[in-house]
Order: C-alpha cells, then sequence, then structure tokens
C-alpha cells in the first residue's frame, strides 16, 4: 500500500510539474508574440508617419573621404518632428541595405533601459534600437555604437545576419549604411561583420593613441568573415552595430564614415 501511494504521488507530482511548464511555456509564448505585434504596430506608425528623402549631399557642406567607394551616394535626411513628439528620447534613424532596419533609434543615460522598452517607453521584450549612454548625439566619437535584439521575427535587428550572406556581400550596394540624426546627415561603408562568443572588446567608444586605435582596428577586421575594399585608418570614425546572434555569441557589423552633411 505504501509503495501504490508513493508511485500516486510521483505521478502526480510529475503531472503538476507538466502542467506548470506547459502554463510557463504558453504565457512565455503569448507575452512575446504579444510584444512582437506591439513592435511591429509601432514600426510601420513611425515609418508611415515619417518623411524620408535622399538627395545629394550640399556643395558648401559635405566631407567625403578620399578613399571613400560609393562617392557619389545620396545623404539620408529625416523630419524628427513626429518622433520627438513620441518621445524625445529619439537622437537618430539607422538604414542598413540588405536587411529589414529602417527605424529610428534612441538613447537614455543606461544601456539596459531600452532592452525592455518600445519606442513609447511602455514595457516591451522586443525593446528598442539605441544608442551606447557613452555617445554623443550631437556628434561621432572615434566609435559610435549602436544596439537593438536580434529578433527571430526580423524586427530591431534581427536581420543584422542577412549581411553574413554570400549574396548580400556581393552586391556592394549593400555595403553602405545611412544614419539621419537632427545635426547631421551620414554615410557609412562597412569594413568588417563578424559573429563571436559574447565580449566587450569591440565596445570601446574612444582611444588614448592612433597606435591604440589601429590596434583595435585590426582586431576587428581581421575577424571579419569577409575582405572588404573599405580601409579604415587613424583619423577615420566608425559606426559599430551590436545584437545577440545566438544565447552566447554576438553578431557585430563596423562601417566607416565616409561623407556626412550639417543639417544647419
Amino acid at each position: 500500500m505504501k509503495k501504490i501511494l508513493f508511485l500516486d504521488f510521483v505521478l502526480i507530482s510529475l503531472a503538476v510539474t507538466f502542467l506548470g511548464g506547459i502554463c510557463y511555456s504558453s504565457f512565455h509564448i503569448l507575452t512575446w508574440m504579444k510584444d512582437n505585434q506591439e513592435t511591429t504596430k509601432q514600426i510601420h506608425e513611425v515609418q508611415n508617419l515619417v518623411v524620408i528623402d535622399e538627395k545629394p549631399p550640399k556643395v558648401a557642406a559635405d566631407v567625403i573621404v578620399e578613399d571613400a567607394i560609393h562617392t557619389e551616394e545620396k545623404l539620408m535626411g529625416v523630419d524628427f518632428e513626429p518622433l520627438l513628439k513620441r518621445n524625445s528620447e529619439v537622437v537618430g534613424w539607422i538604414q542598413v541595405k540588405g536587411t529589414n532596419i529602417n527605424y529610428p533609434f534612441v538613447q537614455h543615460t543606461d544601456n539596459k533601459y531600452y532592452l525592455k522598452k518600445s519606442l513609447d517607453r511602455t514595457y516591451n521584450s522586443a525593446g528598442w534600437v539605441f544608442l551606447d549612454y557613452r555617445n554623443s548625439t550631437t556628434d561621432l566619437d572615434t566609435n559610435t555604437i549602436i544596439y537593438a535584439h536580434g529578433r527571430v521575427d526580423g524586427t530591431m535587428f534581427g536581420t543584422l545576419k542577412n549581411t553574413l550572406n554570400r549574396e548580400w556581400f556581393d552586391n556592394s550596394e549593400n555595403h553602405i549604411l545611412k544614419i539621419s540624426t537632427p545635426f547631421y546627415n551620414y554615410v557609412f561603408e562597412v569594413f568588417s561583420i563578424y559573429h563571436i562568443k559574447t565580449t566587450d572588446d569591440y565596445l570601446y567608444t574612444n582611444f588614448i593613441s592612433d597606435e591604440q586605435y589601429m590596434n583595435f582596428i585590426d582586431l576587428i577586421t581581421k575577424r571579419s568573415v569577409y575582405q572588404f575594399p573599405t580601409v579604415v585608418g587613424p583619423t577615420d570614425k566608425i559606426l559599430t552595430l551590436s545584437t545577440c546572434y545566438n544565447s552566447a555569441e554576438k553578431m557585430v557589423l563596423h562601417a566607416k564614415l565616409t561623407m556626412y552633411e550639417n543639417r544647419n
């Protein structure tokens, strides 16, 4: 009788644990779906709300780096007024060719807030695209860093993995990134893409010497899965995009500033 009671207890415990696991998993799936729907809704709203135009740089204001590959690229300009009405922490807009990345990005006083907050600052596990809190919003640091979750549905930086595909690399037009801020419009050219076990050794924003900076450039360039024609020198500024590749690795893209104009 005791053996039967013990067996019944074990079976009931297993059943409770199993049902609890199902409930827990179902809750998280439903939450993910809800957050995904809300994120997709906000993306569509801001993309339909904001006016984006592309035009050649102003003759008197543009600066083109001499060794730029795409010297005739148009600059992207964004009307930030409606975005700032939605969220005063919006600091720019980013486009990455060959991906779905075409979003406004924000900046808070730390790098945690927008991991779980959407553009409207409500809780959302999808988070939003955000600029490193250490970076300047009025100009560029030596390394400007932008983060977002690598969502499996392709939102946020979920399609940054596209850059690892040979088809993406073979089309040199994809190597262009564009950013617009209330102060400047920028064009960048990709020089390194890779995924790596989670580390922070590519997340420095400034450097104490040209030697330190060029050692850094050498490190991140050698990691690239493809060899790009873009060359980075000691006076160049770069952009870094960082997201999750999987639970243990990061997906990283680096690009060099090749053109910009002052919007004022």
